[in-house]
């Protein structure tokens, strides 16, 4: 296991700058995931990681020890890619045998015709087939080890380069949008293996996806990164609820949060569609935008304070949950509610609706996307 740091780390191709100077420590042990849109800097920052990639500045330090100048395979890191990278004419027994064989047989060993006669070689080989049989066992693929990567499923396949990355018994595992190419169902699947196999090795993951339920669900921590920079690091459930930046806010949830058009009058007080909001914020005089996640609006189905009229123009039926797609204001601004099936029933598309929030769930960010905060001092929640 490894504790993998970060120290300035910057990258330009020609006069592109594509990493900004990423600072990151990765504790021994953690699941960490690099979340963020395409371009934005993740998978080359992995590959800085990982060797493949050498960064224009900046230090990558694992267990103390400074390896810019290090080989990739010297490194003692797996990677697993997005295309799982499996040899085809190999099968499954023979990819998970080949890091074995380059990493524990000598040059004269690996030899095709004279290797077989070198004393010990069978004695090495007998166990690193054991290796590869105990791996399997943990994957559950024993039966897929005499079959070629043309023969399996797209899951066995993601299994076998997993196996092959395993056996290795690295100090960390770094893995490049691995779930990419399954379908739904079995990305959801896989998602909940991942987080049990990591559970069960107790190594550190680096794991870089552009999926943010992938990283929601898997990680200990998340580093949302957009334009080359880290917008926020935190646990996901701190990253989900109290975002700093407006651009988290947008790109982690689904469905996407809420973002209204708000003013903060001379003494803070946010109004949204004449609706004020109890506590102010650090702002004066200023144009800023209040979010609001799905979940915490509401139908109002009777007479209510603090509402706002809006207008049913897509219903989204997700089976548990149905989300209510409606227009406010002048038709300018869009919003999204969520609503149980049975409420929903009663609700068509070109209905007038009055919505609803609930206290303490708002949001405020200020025109250049910081997260402003409310005054302490007050009483109630906004």
């Amino acid at each position: 296991m490894a504790e993998i740091a970060l120290n300035s780390i910057k990258k330009t191709f020609g006069p592109t700058r594509v990493l900004n100077g990423i600072d990151l420590t990765v504790a021994d042990g953690e699941f960490l995931t690099l979340v963020g849109p395409s371009g934005c800097g993740k998978s080359t920052l992995l590959r800085i990681i990982a060797g493949l990639e050498l960064q224009t500045s900046g230090d990558v330090i694992i267990n103390g020890r400074v390896v810019n100048r290090v080989r990739p395979s010297e490194r003692d890191l797996a990677m697993v890619f997005q295309n799982y990278a499996l040899y085809p004419h190999l099968s499954v027994e023979e990819n998970m045998l080949t890091p074995l064989r380059l990493r524990d047989l000598s040059r004269v060993e690996r030899f095709p015709i004279v290797g077989p006669f070198v004393p010990g070689r069978r004695a090495k080989m007998a166990a690193l087939r054991s290796q590869v049989r105990d791996t399997a066992k943990i994957l559950e693929i024993e039966p897929l080890l005499g079959r070629k990567p043309g023969q399996l499923s797209g899951g066995q396949r993601q299994r076998a380069a997993l196996g092959r990355a395993m056996v290795r018994k690295p100090v960390a595992f770094l893995m490049d949008e691995p779930l990419s190419n399954l379908d739904a169902a079995l990305r959801v699947h896989m998602r909940s293996e991942l987080a049990e196999l990591h559970r069960a090795l107790a190594t550190t993951f680096i794991y870089v996806t552009h999926d943010q339920a992938e990283a929601l669900t898997m990680s200990d921590r998340m580093a949302v990164m957009m334009g080359g920079n880290i917008l926020q690091l935190a646990p996901p459930d701190e990253i989900y609820t109290n975002p700093n930046d407006l651009r988290v806010a947008k790109f982690v949830g689904s469905p996407k949060i809420n973002t209204l058009p708000g003013r903060a009058d001379g003494r803070g007080v946010v109004s949204v569609f004449g609706m004020p909001l109890t506590r102010p914020v650090d702002a004066r005089n200023a144009d800023v935008t209040v979010a609001i996640r799905p979940e915490h609006l509401a139908v109002a189905t009777g007479p209510a304070e603090e509402t706002f009229a809006a207008r049913v123009v897509h219903k989204e039926n997700l089976g548990s949950d149905i989300y209510l797609h409606a227009t406010v204001g002048d038709g300018a601004a869009r919003i999204i509610v969520r609503v149980d099936p049975n409420h929903a029933a009663s609700v068509s598309i070109g209905n007038a609706i009055a919505v609803r929030r609930e206290r303490g769930e708002a949001m405020v960010f200020a025109a250049d996307n910081r997260r402003l905060p409310f005054h302490k001092t007050a009483s109630l929640a906004a």
